[in-house]
C-alpha cells in the first residue's frame, strides 16, 4: 500500500514537470518557479522566428545599340558588327555577352558570342546567302535587350563565280555538254555563272564576249570572263583565277581544271561586282 502511494505521487511529478516546461516554468526543490523572461523569449523565438529575406537588388533594362559594317555584302566577304551596351544608372559600360544571332530554318541561331569588359564589342561573321540578324545582350544584375532584326543582303562576287568554278574540277571535256557532269568551254562559263551569280549567258564563247563590262586586261579581277579571240572572233572561254591563271574546260580528253593563259589575244569582261 505504502508503495503504490509513492508510485502515483511520482508519476504525478513527472507530470507535472512536463506541463512546468511546455509553460515555460522551471520545477526546482519541489517549486514551481517562472523561467526568467529572457529565457521565455528565446524559447519562444525559437519556435515562431523565421529569417527575414534580404531586399533583392534592383535589375536594370541597359541601353543596347548596334551597327552593321554593310547592309549590302559580297559573297565571300567578312561582315562586322559593332555593339556597345550602357547600364543607364551609371552612364558606364553593361558588363555581360552579346550574341550575334541569325535566323535560320525557322529559329534564331547563335553566330558570334563576344564578352563585353570595357567598351564596344564587334562580332565578325562571314554570311554565304542574305540573312536577318539581330544582337542579344544578358549580364547579371540586368534584363535581356535584344536589337531589332536587320536584313544583310549577299551579293554575288568574283569569288564566288571561283568558288563555283572550283566546284567541278575535274570534271571530263565534251563537246556540247553544259553540265553539271560535263563541259565544253562555254558550257563550262555559261553553267558557273548561271549557279552562282544568276547570270544567263548563251552557249557559244563569239557570243559571251558581247555580255558584261568590258575591263582592261590590266584590271581583270578573280571571276571575271575571259573570251580568247582569233582576231575579233572568240573561240574559247574560261574564268579568271588570279595570278594569269584561268579555270576552263579546254578540250576533248581533258579535265575542268586550272590552267595558265596562253594567249595574249583575249578580251575581259566582268558580270558581277
Amino acid at each position: 500500500m505504502h508503495e503504490h502511494t509513492s508510485h502515483r505521487r511520482r508519476r504525478a511529478s513527472v507530470g507535472t514537470g512536463t506541463v512546468a516546461l511546455s509553460l515555460g516554468l522551471c520545477l526546482c526543490a519541489g517549486q514551481l518557479i517562472a523561467a526568467s523572461p529572457a529565457a521565455a523569449a528565446s524559447a519562444t523565438a525559437a519556435v515562431v522566428a523565421s529569417p527575414v529575406a534580404a531586399a533583392a537588388a534592383p535589375v536594370i533594362t541597359p541601353q543596347l545599340a548596334a551597327t552593321t559594317s554593310t547592309r549590302n555584302l559580297p559573297w565571300g566577304s567578312t561582315l562586322k558588327v559593332t555593339a556597345k551596351v550602357i547600364d543607364p544608372s551609371s552612364g558606364k559600360v553593361a558588363k555581360g555577352t552579346v550574341r550575334l544571332q541569325a535566323w535560320q530554318n525557322g529559329a534564331w541561331r547563335t553566330w558570334d558570342t563576344e564578352t563585353v569588359r570595357s567598351g564596344a564589342v564587334t562580332l565578325a561573321v562571314k554570311p554565304t546567302s542574305s540573312v536577318w540578324l539581330r544582337t542579344v545582350f544578358t549580364g547579371t544584375g540586368y534584363n535581356q535587350r535584344v536589337t531589332g532584326k536587320v536584313k544583310v543582303n549577299v551579293k554575288a562576287s568574283g569569288a564566288k563565280v571561283l568558288a563555283e568554278a572550283k566546284k567541278h574540277k575535274g570534271a571530263l571535256y565534251k563537246y556540247g555538254a553544259s553540265g553539271p557532269k560535263r563541259f565544253d568551254c562555254s558550257g563550262f562559263t555559261k553553267y558557273v555563272y548561271k549557279k552562282a551569280a544568276g547570270k544567263s549567258l548563251p552557249h557559244k564563247a563569239n557570243s559571251q564576249q558581247k555580255y558584261g563590262k568590258a575591263v582592261a586586261k590590266s584590271n581583270k579581277k578573280v571571276g571575271d570572263l575571259i573570251i580568247f579571240r582569233n582576231g575579233s572572233y572568240g573561240y574559247h572561254a574560261g574564268i579568271y583565277a588570279g595570278n594569269g591563271y584561268v579555270y576552263d574546260s579546254p578540250h576533248t580528253g581533258a579535265r575542268v581544271g586550272k590552267h595558265k593563259i596562253w594567249n595574249k589575244n583575249y578580251v575581259v569582261r566582268r558580270l558581277v561586282a
